[in-house]
């Protein structure tokens, strides 16, 4: 017995639909991360030129690599990374596209400020890695050369670790900035409330330098240039609620004075 879709039981269409729209969203994410990724690639070496000027300014003006291939691979690194931020509004724009329709207006107007604070508050985060953090460190650790012991300590760093380095700094940074958003939203669906961050707020001291820890090389000016924004956005982010806290609690209390304003207008039956 042959087939047909009209078979198809009417409770799976729409997932078949869901299913054929997020392909469609994924396809155009992927083909604009493609498009981006080979223009990066012809200019990989200007990309990269401006990921190795915090090295330069702390004084080292040269990398090496070991390998014949390495420095191939550092360009497509380069190319695919940034890609990925020339391609994110677009990604990004999928992704609301897909899942926007299924929101209620109510929550749309809610999550589409966090949708549009992600990459200012990203891009702040690395922007303070590559003209604070990178400097900084690289003159710290570039103060070990030297003679040490009648020897001769010279760096010569590695482009592929360099690169690495970078991407841990500035991938670091951006994240962590992105807390702020994280407690909000989750404050918003309910599952935090401001009372409870307040009440363990040394708690989340300990956390932000764990994460700075965790995130950053392992010297301490990187992980209180780290551990420091982290703080000051966690309380940023308890200053919000209050003040969104407050509007909501004085537009309920609006609402219900003009309903009990009603009941007192309203002409006895």
């Amino acid at each position: 017995m042959a087939f047909k879709l009209s078979d198809i039981d009417e409770t799976q269409a729409p997932l078949l639909d869901h299913l054929i729209e997020l392909r469609t969203r994924l396809l155009r994410a992927f083909a604009a991360l493609m498009v981006a990724f080979f223009a990066c690639f012809y200019f990989a070496q200007d990309i990269l030129a401006f990921l190795v000027q915090p090295l330069l300014d702390a004084g080292q003006n040269k990398l090496i690599y070991t390998k014949l291939y390495g420095q191939f691979f550092v360009e497509l690194k380069v190319a695919l990374w940034a890609a990925f931020f020339i391609a994110f509004p677009v990604i990004a724009n999928q992704l609301w596209a897909f899942i926007a329709p299924g929101l209620y207006a109510r929550e749309k107007k809610a999550f589409l400020p966090f949708l549009l604070a992600t990459p200012v508050l990203f891009i702040a985060g690395g922007a303070l890695a590559y003209y604070v953090v990178m400097p900084t460190a690289f003159h710290f650790f570039l103060g070990f050369q030297g003679t040490q012991g009648g020897v001769e300590i010279e760096a010569l760093p590695n482009s592929e670790d360099y690169l690495s380095l970078v991407m841990q700094f500035i991938l670091a940074f951006g994240l962590a900035f992105l807390l702020p958003v994280l407690l909000l939203l989750l404050n918003t669906a309910g599952i935090v409330s401001r009372k409870s961050l307040v009440s363990a707020r040394r708690y989340m001291i300990v956390v932000a330098f764990v994460i700075a820890a965790v995130a950053t090389p392992p010297d301490v000016i990187s992980q209180l240039m780290l551990a420091g924004p982290l703080i000051l956005l966690f309380e940023g982010a308890l200053l919000v609620m209050y003040f969104t806290e407050r509007k909501a609690a004085q537009d309920k209390a609006a609402a219900e004075s003009a309903v009990q304003a009603g009941e007192d207008a309203a002409p006895p039956a």
